[in-house]
């Protein structure tokens, strides 16, 4: 795998002001589509910009190498050597494989600004981007674990 462009705070605001780069390809379904194939729970918080709740999941405790790809579609997201301990409750990660393969939006909702992440390839619904994370990018992509599925390495 190659080293991921590292990118930092500003590079995300910056992207999510002037526009996300192209996608390697894109996946379009309907909303009865994606119905079809995911579950109720998933599909809110994929399709429907939920978030399942804090602690919820044993992915955030997950630390053997692996890669997390998109539940929707099944691009390639993030790698485990990019996951870290945030004690936030979510998979916390500080970079994604690619940079392409994640979007970034401005979320003004609930009173506050933050940056939306989503799949770049099928626009599900994945987390926010923080930048409270560790060095070197200081990025921590908080991401609901029902959003990825998580495939082991050899």
């Amino acid at each position: 795998m190659t080293t991921p462009t590292l990118l930092r705070w500003n590079d995300v605001l910056a992207i999510a002001r002037k526009g996300n780069p192209a996608p390697p390809r894109r996946v379009e379904k309907s909303p009865s589509e994606w119905r079809a194939i995911l579950d109720p729970q998933t599909f809110e918080v994929a399709r429907e910009k939920g978030t399942e709740r804090a602690n919820s999941s044993e992915m955030c405790n997950l630390f053997e190498p692996g890669q997390y790809n998109c539940v929707c579609c099944n691009t390639l997201l993030f790698d485990s050597a990019e996951k870290f301990q945030s004690g936030t409750g979510w998979p916390s990660f500080t970079q994604a494989v690619t940079p392409n393969v994640v979007a970034y939006h401005e979320d003004r909702s609930y009173g506050q600004v933050r940056i939306e992440v989503t799949c770049n390839i099928c626009d599900c619904h994945l987390g926010h981007v923080f930048q409270d994370g560790p060095p070197p990018s200081g990025l921590r992509y908080c991401i609901n674990a029902l959003s990825l599925t998580k495939v082991k390495t050899k």
